[in-house]
């Protein structure tokens, strides 16, 4: 019988201006530049986790705006599922982070991309972006990492698809599909029982 999927959530996270900046944590444990994101607590809505877990790590207030989409990978033997919204920080300064956050650095898109520890979140970050951005064009990518011209959702494609995990890059929107398929399964799992 499959595993239920340990379920995350986070944002990307804009500082407004004439150059817009994305912020990066820094986690404590390995020194690992990633995205602001964590584990949902017991009943929690995914968006709220999300936001929880953006103040929580980069120390700034958030206004959640669309739904970005997904990435999965294993931890250990389980599947984790991590869903992204769009941020706009709000305010100048933040407050100082958890313990489990060792720094948050605010950099421009291409500079973001390259810092991740992740190549999973390279992509995913690559993938959404111009559109987190506003920007029509994506970034320039490797042409074996750029994802295909068809209209989202879309697996994002990867230079070796068999080694890395699923990226799910969603429609604008506010409402985790990824959610609904997850109930579908709950309720798939209870009706068996």
């Amino acid at each position: 019988m499959p595993r239920t999927p340990i379920m995350g959530a986070g944002g990307i996270v804009v500082r407004g201006g004439p150059r817009p900046l994305i912020a990066l944590v820094q986690r404590s444990k390995d020194d690992a530049w990633v995205l602001p994101k964590g584990k949902l607590k017991r009943k929690e809505a995914p968006i709220v986790a999300a936001e929880r877990e953006v103040v929580e790590e980069t120390g700034y207030r958030v206004e959640i705006h669309d739904y970005l989409g997904a990435i999965s990978y294993k931890v250990g033997r389980k599947l984790k599922l991590v869903e992204f919204w769009r941020m706009q920080a709000l305010g100048k300064t933040g407050r100082r982070p958890t313990d489990d956050i060792k720094a948050v650095q605010w950099l421009p898109l291409e500079a973001a991309i390259k810092q991740l520890e992740l190549p999973l979140e390279q992509l995913f970050l690559r993938n959404v972006g111009p559109r987190v951005l506003g920007v029509a064009a994506p970034v320039a990518a490797p042409s074996a990492a750029r994802p295909p011209a068809a209209a989202p959702p879309a697996v994002a494609p990867a230079p070796d698809a068999a080694r890395l995990p699923a990226i799910v890059v969603a429609e604008e929107g506010r409402r985790s599909f990824l959610q609904v398929i997850l109930d579908a399964f709950t309720f798939r799992r209870r009706s068996r029982a």
